[in-house]
């Protein structure tokens, strides 16, 4: 089955971070605090879906501020990290949110992201992920980790759902 007829169905975004809303790359500073480098149309994209009423989570097994800032500074409310179990936090996150795993899309880039990606309707992964997520993923973005990849899968989404470019559109 295609993945684009299971858009249709989808309310929840579930995003790993490092690798998917991120380059990859990490800067560490003295203070223990990492520096890291994402691209502002993931952000804008974030934030839209989150107006438009999409449920958007990170699921990170870091621990950062930085991450919970730059999601919160878009409305993103559902920020899990330092998770030594992704899958039982996506659990924990579905029941939570009375979501049904078939309304769900899941974005990972690497080995800790397999079990969730795995227990979703459309696993997505960065053009730059691991083998392992790739041989798993209904879609491969043609972009990679912190490079649009994020925005690549909400647009597609809110575009089919006919939600994308509403006159709302025109105010972050």
């Amino acid at each position: 089955m295609n993945y684009k007829s299971k858009l249709h169905d989808i309310k929840a975004f579930v995003f790993d971070f490092d690798g998917v809303m991120t380059d990859g790359n990490v800067w560490m500073y003295a203070d223990r605090e990492t520096v890291r480098c994402g691209n502002i149309k993931d952000g804008y994209a974030i934030q839209y879906a989150v107006k438009k009423g999409y449920i958007i989570a990170v699921i990170s097994g870091a621990t950062s501020l930085s991450i919970n800032n730059r999601m919160e500074s878009l409305g993103v409310t559902r920020i899990y990290t330092g998770c030594a179990s992704k899958l039982e936090t996506y659990r924990r996150f579905l029941e939570e949110n009375d979501l049904a795993v078939s309304q769900v899309l899941c974005m990972g880039d690497d080995i800790p992201d397999y079990e969730i990606m795995k227990n979703c309707a459309v696993a997505a992964c960065p053009a730059d992920a691991a083998e392992e997520i790739k041989g798993i993923a209904h879609y491969i973005s043609h972009l990679g980790g912190g490079m649009g990849c994020v925005r690549d899968v909400i647009e597609q989404t809110l575009r089919l759902q006919g939600k994308w470019f509403d006159k709302d559109a025109l105010a972050w």
